[in-house]
């Protein structure tokens, strides 16, 4: 099953955000659309107009909010109005919902819609749940008036938007479990009725992507043929094996939860990992270099929250030089002391421990190290994938390249711990 649809129109780029924000969206983003792609995937039909609106759409689960995340459009930064009186109770409650959800307290009365139409003047999309909480029953709630307040009061539409499937994905009170997501967008309107009408049309309109569109298979064990190779090419059952476990989904989470573990407590890079995997299956590199990317990006948050509220990890293979040099860095240069990660040798625990110590602010953190380090973890995970397409018909000596690979990595490590000890 393809998991997104190309049918989403993007907005116009009149509006210019602050590198914070846009980069804070975009994260966003990519974050849900990974995480939606490892529970069941996400569709999307539908458009939004070019400037900001109030996106209204019905609430069945706490899914719900990374779902719309995943299928608008970064460019115009979309904001989550969430409840005051639960989300921004707590401190970390609070961080939480801001970071990885964009949301903002909508208070009622005249405070909180100042506030609301402030982001939308800034050019902001504003998501609302008019039916004020989530449904248990499934069945769609009369809407609030509070959102058409705030349209014709900051003179945008009202877009609807229907969301299927984020009951099964996250029920109330249940367990995450795997199911896929269906984010339909509706006409623009200007009336709040109209827009429930949409609303309960779009969110009860039957799957039809699965019978339109291919059904997602379950993983197989046979690595899928390469153009070009002769299927009698001699092949190593090693290759077989570590190919099979890469094209699964299984394989998709374990890269992912790799670069997780790294950016926490783990020693070994994910790049390891992706050198194993790619090169013995090629395609795969597609799909493995950005799980880690992503998996890099979550770890590399819960690292500095953690050290910001004083929690410390055991960090393997690593030196107390690599700290001090961080915090002269830091003493020297503020934030923009942590931009040559990628390229140092330190591990970016490190950086996210030192970062979080420091309080030096979760989006500086990441805008100053998450660049270089996307863009080495992908690139290296692509060329290991060329390089495995490349070797394709030496595929019966995998054995021989990964026992080679690994005395070069152990002495490449070596080196970088000598060099900071």
């Amino acid at each position: 099953m393809t998991p997104f649809s190309a049918e989403i129109v993007a907005p116009r780029r009149d509006r210019v955000f602050p590198a914070p924000a846009r980069g804070g969206a975009r994260l966003r983003r990519l974050l849900w659309r990974v995480a939606f792609r490892l529970t069941g995937g996400l569709r999307v039909y539908g458009g939004i107009p070019a400037g900001p609106c109030v996106v209204v759409a019905n609430h069945r689960s706490h899914a719900d909010t990374p779902a719309l995340l995943a299928a608008l459009p970064a460019t115009n930064s979309p904001r989550v109005a969430a409840s005051p009186a639960y989300w921004f109770t707590r401190p970390w409650r609070s961080r939480i919902c801001r970071w990885l959800a964009g949301a903002f307290p909508l208070a009622r009365g005249e405070e909180g819609l100042a506030r609301a139409e402030s982001l939308l003047a800034a050019g902001h999309l504003v998501i609302v749940y008019p039916e004020g909480t989530r449904s248990r029953d499934g069945a769609l709630a009369p809407f609030r008036p509070g959102a058409a307040r705030l349209a014709a009061r900051a003179g945008v539409p009202l877009v609807p938007a229907g969301i299927t499937g984020s009951g099964g994905l996250l029920p109330v009170h249940g367990h995450l479990r795997r199911h896929p997501v269906t984010v339909r967008f509706g006409t623009p309107t200007h009336d709040l009725e109209e827009a429930r009408r949409a609303v309960a049309d779009l969110s009860q309109t039957p799957e039809t992507a699965r019978t339109a569109a291919p059904t997602t298979a379950a993983p197989t064990t046979d690595v899928p043929p390469v153009a070009g190779v002769d299927a009698e090419t001699p092949d190593s059952a090693l290759r077989r094996r570590i190919a099979a476990f890469a094209h699964s989904r299984t394989g998709l989470l374990a890269v992912f939860l790799w670069a997780v573990a790294e950016a926490l407590f783990w020693p070994l890079i994910p790049e390891f990992a992706l050198a194993i995997v790619c090169v013995a299956a090629p395609r795969s590199a597609r799909r493995l270099a950005p799980a880690a990317a992503v998996g890099t990006l979550c770890g590399g948050v819960l690292m500095y929250l953690l050290s910001a509220h004083g929690v410390h990890l055991p960090q393997l293979l690593t030196t107390a030089r690599m700290h001090a040099f961080l915090n002269e860095q830091i003493a020297q240069f503020g934030p923009q002391g942590l931009r040559h990660q990628a390229f140092n040798g330190i591990p970016f625990k490190v950086y996210g421990a030192t970062a979080g110590e420091n309080h030096l602010g979760l989006i500086p953190f990441l805008l100053n190290t998450l660049p270089g380090r996307f863009i080495r973890i992908i690139a290296i995970g692509l060329a290991f994938g060329a390089l495995g397409a490349a070797l394709n018909r030496l595929r019966r000596w995998y054995p021989y390249y990964l026992a080679v690979f690994l005395i070069l990595f152990t002495l490449g490590l070596s080196g970088v711990i000598r060099h900071w000890s």
